[in-house]
């Protein structure tokens, strides 16, 4: 705002600055409303999370885990998944890629699902509503897989009546109030190390567009940065 109400003063004392424009910034703050405001996870419940290698996803699978839930990761190719298994500590990941999401999905989540944290949209969002819970929860935060296609023709939203299912769109920027009290624990958890993240970093201005590019595609790993030199 203009009058400089919302700014705050950070402290890189004990993290990067770059963690601020990640798990401290936007994409943490996302995660962690979307996650706890909208799913609510409970102790024992399954939260899925597509995009699970990606700024916003590898916080929301983390917080989940930290919650007492369990995290389930769907991300693109064996080493993001590797990644989400081994540095972020998810209990599964499926390889969208593999070409057998519907059994994967099946073994990573034999109860269904509970809570669904979506940003991918097209084809695994329909895949995912047929094994949602009866009165799951849905937090839609993207729809990244549609953004250069056309729409995917759902054909599993009867799930969302039959299960009775919440599905809430947000806009991080939507409270304001929200910001603090997730800035205060993704702080504590990130300068613990409890929270953990990667950077994709492109080198210099000219490397902007290929790095959008890129992150359209699925390239990147963590959030998307481009170093000014």
């Amino acid at each position: 705002m203009a009058d400089g109400s919302n700014l705050r003063k950070v402290d890189a004392g004990a993290v990067p600055l770059s963690a601020f424009l990640g798990p401290l910034g936007m994409p943490g703050v996302t995660a962690w409303v979307g996650l706890l405001d909208i799913c609510a996870p409970k102790t024992g419940e399954t939260v899925v999370v597509t995009a699970a290698s990606g700024a916003v996803g590898s916080v929301v699978g983390q917080l989940a885990k930290i919650h007492g839930a369990r995290a389930v990761g769907i991300a693109g190719g064996p080493d993001k998944c590797r990644y989400v298994l081994e540095e972020l500590g998810f209990d599964a990941c499926i390889d969208y890629k593999a070409g057998n999401l519907r059994g994967d999905l099946k073994n990573a989540a034999p109860k269904g699902i509970d809570c669904l944290f979506e940003n991918v949209g097209g084809e695994i969002f329909d895949t995912l509503l047929a094994r949602m819970n009866p009165f799951s929860r849905i937090a839609v935060c993207g729809l990244i897989s549609e953004y250069n296609s056309q729409p995917y023709p759902i054909s599993n939203l009867r799930s969302v009546l039959v299960n009775r299912v919440r599905m809430q769109g947000f806009i991080v920027y939507d409270d304001l109030s929200r910001w603090p009290p997730a800035l205060t624990e993704l702080g504590a958890h990130v300068a613990s190390g409890r929270i953990k993240y990667r950077e994709s970093v492109a080198e210099g201005l000219a490397a902007a567009p290929a790095a959008l590019i890129s992150l359209l595609k699925g390239g990147n790993f963590g959030k998307q940065l481009v170093k000014l030199t």
